[in-house]
């Protein structure tokens, strides 16, 4: 770990205009979760560290218009446990409860998931099917990116070096959809998955209505399944439809060998694990 200049600045204002001035020599830490691993392993090596513990702002979760607003200096556990959330998106309440442990949990933030953009992280597959998105301040202005073009490749966003993600706005979720988060992991519940996938579906009168699926830790990014999704649409509600339809994920996914399983094995799971999402979202039993 090399030598760097600590700032902890009391506003979200002061934070970053100090990160406008150091003009791409420094890195943010909120949760800390992330970046401490990657300052001993030299991953990266900033003169300045711009600590945002001391900021009060963007700390709050909220519904307004149909909308959840969501900080992004909120804590994955305060989303977990939060009733707003648990009500507006249960998904997403479900999804960063699944995260780690409670202890990292408890530290890491929202914004810092968001910005470390992991793609074997739980919430992103179900940030994509929730249609969300990421609000980020710069000392010069604010913008909306939408969550299908946050995430550009492992570990990289499209945030852009003077910016800071302040707030996760999320579309109150669907109630007349069905919803399910699963993965399979191979060693412990802390572990990453070697395959995850979020869904929501509706049918009626025996046909699909509208389906969504999305895709973690089988990609350089999370991934949504529009063209698996879109050949559903209106299709006949039974396990062959769901078979036949889920083996177009294989094409999509574009997973690497590891500890967890090699890439073959992990694009035939992605399958195994996209119809299975569809079953339980759909009612569809073996």
């Amino acid at each position: 770990m090399n030598d760097f200049a600590f700032h902890a600045p009391g506003s979200m204002k002061e934070a970053v205009e100090l990160l406008s001035q150091y003009d791409g020599d420094a890195r943010v830490m909120s949760g800390g979760t992330a970046l401490m691993l990657l300052l001993k392993q030299s991953l990266v090596n900033p003169d300045h560290i711009i600590s945002l513990h001391r900021v009060p702002d963007a700390r709050s979760i909220e519904v307004t218009d149909g909308v959840l607003h969501i900080g992004g200096l909120v804590t994955q556990r305060e989303v977990e446990l939060s009733p707003v959330v648990q009500k507006a998106a249960p998904l997403l309440a479900n999804a960063y409860s699944r995260v780690a442990t409670v202890r990292i949990r408890n530290a890491a933030t929202v914004g810092g998931g968001l910005a470390q953009a992991d793609p074997a992280m739980d919430p992103p597959s179900s940030l994509l099917i929730l249609n969300a998105s990421v609000k980020v301040t710069s000392a010069t202005s604010e913008r909306m990116v939408p969550i299908a073009d946050w995430y550009s490749d492992y570990y990289e966003t499209t945030i852009n070096e003077d910016e800071i993600v302040t707030e996760l706005l999320v579309p109150i979720q669907p109630s007349d959809m069905a919803w399910t988060y699963i993965k399979y992991l191979p060693r412990t519940e802390d572990d990453y998955a070697t395959v995850s996938v979020a869904a929501m579906g509706k049918a009626e009168n025996g046909k699909i209505s509208e389906v969504r699926v999305g895709l973690g830790a089988v990609s350089s990014t999370a991934l949504r399944a529009t063209g698996l999704e879109n050949a559903l649409q209106g299709a006949e509600v039974s396990l062959d439809v769901l078979r036949d339809a889920s083996q177009a994920i294989a094409e999509i996914v574009d997973p690497t060998s590891d500890p967890r399983g090699s890439a073959d094995y992990k694009r035939d799971m992605s399958v195994v694990f996209a119809r299975r999402a569809l079953q339980k979202v759909l009612g569809v039993k073996d």
